[in-house]
């Protein structure tokens, strides 16, 4: 089965035994068995790919909850005799999660020697439940999912520019202003070109000029350093630029959103005592930066 699953997500016998640490010809071996038990095929294959059958696909729906439910119970033995131990499949943004996380994973990792961490970091949304993932680590409005999400920390949201851009071009002394400003934009925001801020009991939605957007904080933030524009960055993506006096706040009298920082794991997956002290761990650590 554990072969079956590994095939069927990389598509490639030989991806599935690098996923498993075996060689090509076992998984391959291992496939053949369990089709030869199940008397039908499983997958489709060329030379160039392989697919799953209808009827592979609806084994490997009902077959992949098995497996975890196996990992679960052998997970659930082994802590509770004694120290934490096992992996976790983690996601994160790909700035976040090699600034900030890391450093949190770091002591966590020290204390916990048995743990073993497989961090995948991606600014792009994974489909955590398919791919597998324990826990996934997310900043900014949550989407509706069926997903169970626990808020580690806030995030603020930090307007700034370089120091030669707002005098090449002017400090805005409004937010009206920002849309005579080029704004480098995070695409992966829900209102892509608006900006909503909070002057006093006032509120003020800007629409931007948004001549530059990427999907990466920490790109943003390095083309503001360089001159090109206002951005709108979290604060880890800019802290230190801030520090240093390479970026600027901007109409820092003037709150605009915080966002949240969430650890997300799948409802109807078992949540073993490592990923839960994981997450108590990180909700100490990140509350403490915040």
């Amino acid at each position: 089965m554990r072969a079956f699953i590994a095939v069927a997500r990389e598509s490639s016998f030989t991806g599935a035994g690098r996923r498993l640490g075996i060689s090509t010809k076992l998984v391959s071996k291992y496939v053949q068995q369990l089709e030869n038990q199940l008397q039908t095929q499983l997958f489709n294959r060329t030379t160039r790919s392989v697919s799953l059958t209808d009827v592979g696909a609806a084994y490997l729906e009902r077959c992949r909850p098995i497996v975890e439910q196996v990992d679960e119970l052998e997970a659930l033995v082994r802590e509770r005799q004694g120290a934490l131990a096992g992996p976790i499949k983690i996601t994160a943004p790909t700035g976040f999660g090699s600034t900030r996380l890391t450093q949190a994973l770091i002591p966590f990792l020290r204390q916990n020697r048995e743990v073993e961490i497989d961090m995948k970091l991606t600014d792009n949304r994974v489909a955590i439940v398919e791919e597998g993932f324990d826990l996934a680590i997310r900043i900014g409005a949550l989407r509706d999912s069926t997903l169970i999400a626990r808020k580690l920390s806030d995030m603020p949201l930090i307007l700034c520019a370089s120091p030669d851009y707002l005098d090449r071009h002017g400090r805005p002394q409004n937010p009206r202003a920002l849309t005579t400003h080029i704004c480098l934009v995070d695409n992966n925001q829900r209102e892509i070109n608006v900006w909503r801020f909070k002057s006093g009991n006032q509120e003020h939605v800007v629409r931007l000029n948004g001549a530059i957007q990427t999907n990466s904080p920490g790109a943003l933030a390095q083309m503001a350093i360089g001159g090109l524009g206002i951005t709108r960055s979290p604060l880890y993506a800019v802290e230190e630029a801030l520090k240093s006096g390479l970026l600027e706040h901007v109409l820092p009298d003037c709150k605009t959103d915080v966002f949240g920082l969430y650890a997300l794991y799948p409802p109807n997956r078992h949540l073993t005592r490592r990923v839960r002290a994981l997450i108590d761990f990180l909700a100490s650590e990140m509350g403490q930066q915040a």
